[in-house]
């Protein structure tokens, strides 16, 4: 799915190469990073009102919440910035992130791992800035991490630190971690999933079903390589499945069309199960500048809100 009209602001150079951003050791940084220049780029442009709770900047007067104060625009601009809320009610998050050997693919200089990682702590960083409460699972064909949604900064460090964690597990089980949620989850919120979704979807639909029954509102993203959509490789070349460690020798030129039509069939079918039980869907690569997922994100939350009014 496409980004839909961003702001003239980010589309016109604030964003981050994802080939530079993965540059950053730190795991905070890059999303401190994408934060920062998201929110400057927004600033510049005349769209607001794209967020659950946060809007806009506004100037700062007496008697205003200190912390709520932002000391980067202050930096930069010299003035006194409060970020402006819509009501006082606090989003808790679960973020549900695959680390399974799948996630390990990489043909542009990084891994789906390591951009589905800086997805996470992004959006966790970005809410923890709103004052929002997240948490953390992180799973392969096992549950990995579990992290319920806390506030607090120590809170957001323990999960950069378990996002970090290489990812290495066989294969990918997509209902444990979602059931795990469920069961663990007692008041509503938002649950994030993001994976590649490059294994049975047999599952998929029950374990969503289990999350909308237990009252949670789920967005996916569909994390995937250039290279996975088109196998865009122009010699014969041994592949190995990364979760069973099957080798098959392939010639992308004679496979390409096969393989490009089961691929396209296998997205359309996690698509489909998405908009069926009313899920937010993004696909996104991992060329794709991450300030561009996050506004998607933030849009598709705005719009949800809108029609929740009408």
């Amino acid at each position: 799915m496409a980004v839909a009209n961003p702001p003239p602001a980010l589309a016109a150079g604030t964003l981050i190469e994802p080939k530079a951003l993965m540059g950053i050791r730190s795991l905070e940084l890059r999303a401190r990073a994408v934060v920062e220049g998201f929110l400057h780029g927004l600033h510049r442009s005349p769209f607001h009102g794209f967020s659950v709770e946060f809007t806009e900047y506004r100037a700062y007067t007496p008697g205003d919440d200190l912390r709520y104060l932002d000391w980067r625009v202050f930096a930069r601009s010299d003035r006194y910035n409060i970020k402006k809320f819509e009501d006082e009610t606090n989003l808790r998050c679960q973020l549900v992130v695959d680390q399974s050997q799948s996630m390990t693919f990489g043909s542009g200089g990084h891994t789906k791992a390591h951009y589905a990682a800086t997805l996470a702590a992004t959006l966790a960083y970005f809410l923890h800035l709103q004052g929002d409460a997240v948490g953390l699972l992180t799973f392969d064909e096992n549950v990995r991490d579990f992290l319920p949604p806390r506030q607090r900064a120590d809170h957001l460090r323990l999960l950069m630190l378990a996002l970090e964690k290489p990812a290495g597990g066989r294969a990918t089980d997509l209902a444990a971690p979602l059931e795990r949620v469920a069961q663990l989850t007692r008041k509503r919120g938002l649950v994030v999933l993001i994976s590649d979704f490059l294994a049975p979807l047999e599952q998929l639909e029950r374990s969503l079903l289990l999350l909308a029954a237990s009252g949670q509102e789920t967005a996916v993203f569909q994390v995937l390589d250039p290279a996975e959509l088109t196998l865009a490789f122009e010699r014969p070349t041994l592949f190995q499945d990364m979760e069973t460690g099957r080798e098959v020798y392939v010639d992308p030129a004679a496979a390409r069309a096969g393989y490009v039509e089961k691929m396209s069939a296998h997205l359309a079918a996690v698509a489909g199960i998405c908009e069926k039980l009313g899920v937010a869907y993004q696909r996104v690569t991992t060329d794709q500048p991450l300030e561009l997922a996050l506004f998607e994100f933030l849009e598709q939350r705005r719009r949800r809100k809108t029609r929740g009014r009408v």
